[in-house]
């Protein structure tokens, strides 16, 4: 979900006047009033003085500088995850990305074990995320957050309500922090810092893994890598377990059992007692979910188990957790070539 001069908040800067701004208006205004707000968004602005007792003026004059972006409507509508695997792989599976894990698995080597004792979620795993992510931090995104959220929050009425929940918790967050809401900046879904998290999830799974006093997403690769692996295990990560394998489903009558959605709920022996076929060992007691691919030469099936789903939870697209598992794969090859592969 994508480094920004403006991102210095959480590590450095308790910012007490932009506070005063956000909470009680005793920050100086700028001169006149401000310009008239379209209805949907005076509603708002009500909503967060009743629900967390923000200063509606001092609100009003931050949302009279929002900018509408339809380019954010543009992508929204157009997402890259939506491309066939095959061509959605090419993108995120290269040779920069697998040379930018590896020096990035070995300079955070420590942190990387650390959280994985701590929460069980392999490293490559973590290191995948943020590569697909932002390319190990590199890019983080150049919309104003708060541009991008309130841009689907009052022009995306398919997602309206997730987007209002997000911009809560964006504004909330901001005033934690003792940040200006208008100065951060990430991606057109307005995701943020190293691993991309939502304003919603900053605020419950991000986790000061160094220990300095703050929670930083943008500048500490520390942080991030324990929020990304605090957010795996809150989502149900199993340690040790088996993500994904490919299967064989020969003739299979298949449509019901893919309409199952990726959740994992058909058990394995039942799925082979139908002709599919596991093509590593799985215990026949352990639950997947059938699902294909496209590839360059037709839909390939595999099935997907707990860990696979919970990839899902960071992004619910097949191609992207199929995109995290295959990098991470490369990447342990290459970062730990005589340990045990990455489980499949």
């Amino acid at each position: 979900m994508a480094s920004s001069p403006s991102a210095h908040f959480l590590p450095r800067i308790w910012a007490p006047l932009l506070i005063a701004f956000l909470v009680s208006g005793s920050c100086a205004a700028s001169a006149g009033t401000p310009k008239p707000l379209r209805p949907e968004v005076e509603a708002f602005i009500v909503e967060m003085v009743r629900k967390h007792e923000f200063e509606r003026e001092a609100l009003r004059r931050v949302f009279a500088k929002v900018l509408q972006r339809p380019a954010i409507i543009r992508a929204m509508t157009a997402p890259a995850t939506a491309r066939p695997w095959h061509e959605f792989r090419d993108r995120f599976i290269d040779a920069a990305r697998i040379s930018g894990g590896v020096s990035f698995w070995e300079q955070h080597a420590l942190t990387l074990e650390r959280a994985s004792r701590v929460y069980g979620v392999p490293p490559e795993i973590i290191v995948a995320i943020i590569g697909i992510e932002t390319r190990y931090g590199r890019d983080t995104g150049s919309f104003r957050v708060l541009d991008a959220l309130a841009t689907l929050a009052f022009g995306y009425p398919q997602r309206a309500e997730f987007f209002s929940g997000e911009l809560e918790q964006y504004l909330l967050l901001a005033r934690e922090a003792g940040v200006d809401a208008l100065n951060l900046k990430g991606s057109f879904a307005g995701a943020m810092g190293i691993p991309q998290f939502m304003p919603g999830s900053y605020r419950k799974y991000a986790v000061d893994f160094d220990g300095d006093g703050r929670r930083d997403l943008w500048n500490n690769a520390a942080d991030a890598i324990g929020s990304v692996a605090n957010y795996l295990q809150s989502f149900g990560w199993q340690a040790g377990e088996i993500i994904v394998v490919p299967a064989e489903t020969g003739d299979s009558t298949l449509d019901a059992m893919v309409a199952a959605g990726i959740k994992p709920v058909i058990k394995v022996g039942y799925l082979k007692q139908h002709g599919i076929v596991p093509l590593a060992p799985v215990n026949d007691e352990a639950e997947a979910a059938l699902f294909s691919v496209e590839t360059a030469l037709g839909p390939r099936f595999w099935l997907g188990f707990q860990n696979f789903y919970v990839i899902t939870r960071y992004n619910r697209s097949i191609n992207y957790a199929m995109a995290v598992f295959e990098l991470a794969r490369e990447l342990r090859a290459r970062v730990m070539p005589d340990g045990e592969p990455i489980l499949e």
